[in-house]
């Protein structure tokens, strides 16, 4: 069977996350020297305000800063920025992804309302209203349990027929079986999948790789990414295992018994990737004790020194 043509280009996705202050305020020059860094990395697909970038925690005041700072250091050719939007209601959606659209950004990255899971009918709502107010703009759907309602191959499948700018999703969450269908059944949508997935999905068709360690390890990343893109499969599986080797000693194990947020774990790997980055949430949420960073610092520097850029 020949996938459908993709509606958005193959690649690696990368997450920004917000730097506060001890009052809460963004660290406007440690946020800009993050967004530099990906790039360096050679990343081109980023975003801001998914779960672990505090989407669900930020106020209006913080994501207009935010969004232009963003918006600033992204402007760049070849650059693909997505801004995230996470709400509990339609025009709640609407209003944050006007006040990006307006700094300049076509692309954004969405999840389900949360408050309750939508039924099939209020999805295909959903995604037609909010995709359908901004007719030139791309839509990603962050497709997570947070939100009720996990969309699989079939769901899919309507949304592509009813909603033309949704272009992609995010999925880190689905067994092997349930990955090679959505290449099979939802071929259109390029599909960002965390290392795991991401070598499932390359033997149906082009996928692409959402990386969490990615500004930590840009080498291992795109070697293992261009290893999936060019279905070179005896390398690419045993650098997955690699990958997920690395993620339970570095982040997993150190952390074991502990309660935190996407962000917290993500605010540790870019303060491990050599950034002055501060560990904090916004409120309520906690961060990762100290103590328990150096644990994770101490394993990155005796086990996966070799994973690092070279000084």
């Amino acid at each position: 069977m020949v996938q459908a043509r993709t509606r958005f280009p193959q690649g690696i996705l990368v997450s920004c996350e917000v730097p506060w202050d001890e009052k809460f305020e963004i660290m406007e020059e440690t946020f800009r020297t993050l967004v530099r860094r990906a790039q360096e990395c050679g990343f081109r697909n980023m975003y801001v305000f998914g779960t672990a970038g505090e989407g669900h925690a930020v106020d209006d005041r913080r994501f207009r800063q935010v969004v232009r700072v963003f918006a600033e250091e992204t402007r760049g050719a070849g650059i693909f920025p997505q801004v995230g939007v996470i709400a509990l209601s339609t025009p709640l959606f609407l209003e944050r992804i006007a006040i990006a659209y307006d700094e300049g950004f076509r692309i954004f990255q969405i999840s389900l309302p949360s408050w309750g899971a939508l039924t099939d009918r209020e999805v295909t709502k959903f995604f037609q209203e909010v995709c359908g107010a901004f007719p030139d703009s791309q839509f990603l759907h962050y497709n997570l349990p947070r939100t009720k309602r996990v969309l699989g191959p079939t769901e899919y499948r309507r949304l592509i027929d009813a909603v033309p700018n949704l272009v992609a999703t995010k999925n880190t969450v689905l067994n092997p079986r349930s990955v090679t269908a959505l290449l099979r059944h939802a071929g259109e949508l390029q599909h960002f999948l965390a290392e795991d997935g991401f070598a499932v999905g390359c033997l149906s068709g082009e996928c692409s790789l959402l990386s969490s360690s990615g500004k930590l390890f840009p080498k291992p990343t795109h070697e293992f990414f261009e290893l999936g893109r060019t279905r070179q499969f005896d390398k690419l599986f045993p650098m997955m295992r690699d990958f997920l080797q690395c993620v339970d000693e570095i982040m997993l194990e150190p952390t074991a018994g502990l309660s935190l947020m996407d962000g917290a774990y993500d605010k540790a790997l870019d303060r491990l990737s050599g950034i002055d980055f501060p560990l904090r949430l916004l409120p309520p949420y906690d961060a990762m004790p100290d103590a328990v960073f150096e644990r994770c610092l101490q394993v990155m520097r005796e086990k996966w020194a070799h994973w690092l850029p070279a000084q």
